[in-house]
């Protein structure tokens, strides 16, 4: 493990991004813990969170892009800390991201940001996917503007869990869209660090989670 994911996973817990309990995700599963990024709320942390990700994007697509694009809504200040960060490092990445609704006044469309073109290569940066479901919804819109190639994905965490079959969510959606799929970190890489600082409630009700719907291994 990257220092920098040991750092990320600290830094999670820390702000109360990384929690454990019981929650439901997207995919509407009920979680034994939750990374919920809507939770960041300072500069401080959207600098820190930016950093992590470019630290991220550095090791598995270092020159792979043209353009970040960030899922409306948390996918937006996602974007935003992860150019930002890339501009603290020298080097100049432009972003966009989509609404919700298209605007039918002055530039008009659904792309905020930098106007995509045929041939760019965009890596989709997302907070956490769980069963691909968002990333399945942003495909659509970046295609509809363009014909974009996909560079990748970058999310946060990987949950490592199935998605539609009992395949990772992410390995899916790497042969579904042709494209790589990279994680900050991944849940064994969280379980690991935390080793020491899990209890035994915890690491029973992860451990019977990953059972019902963790994904196959090869």
């Amino acid at each position: 493990m990257h220092e920098f994911q040991r750092r990320f996973i600290d830094f999670m817990l820390e702000v109360g991004v990384l929690t454990f309990g019981d929650f439901t995700t997207k995919s509407g599963r009920r979680t034994p813990y939750f990374v919920n990024t809507g939770l960041y709320r300072s500069g401080t942390q959207m600098a820190t969170l930016g950093r992590a990700y470019a630290d991220a994007i550095e090791a598995s697509f270092p020159d792979g892009f043209d353009v970040l694009f960030g899922p409306a809504y948390k996918g937006i200040p996602l974007v935003v800390a992860v150019a930002t960060a890339f501009a603290e490092r020298g080097r100049e990445v432009e972003f966009c991201f989509n609404r919700k609704e298209a605007k039918d006044h002055g530039e008009g469309g659904v792309i905020v940001g930098r106007k995509l073109g045929d041939g760019d290569r965009v890596l989709i940066v997302e907070d956490v996917t769980t069963a691909g479901t968002s990333i399945r919804e942003t495909v659509p819109v970046l295609r509809a503007a363009a014909d974009v190639r996909l560079a990748g994905l970058i999310v946060s965490v990987n949950r490592m869990e199935r998605g539609a079959t009992d395949r990772n969510a992410l390995d899916e959606l790497a042969e579904e869209f042709s494209m790589a799929t990279r994680s900050i970190v991944d849940l064994d890489e969280i379980l690991e660090h935390l080793d020491d600082r899990l209890g035994t409630e915890d690491r029973d009700r992860i451990a019977a989670y990953r059972a019902r719907y963790g994904a196959a291994t090869t």
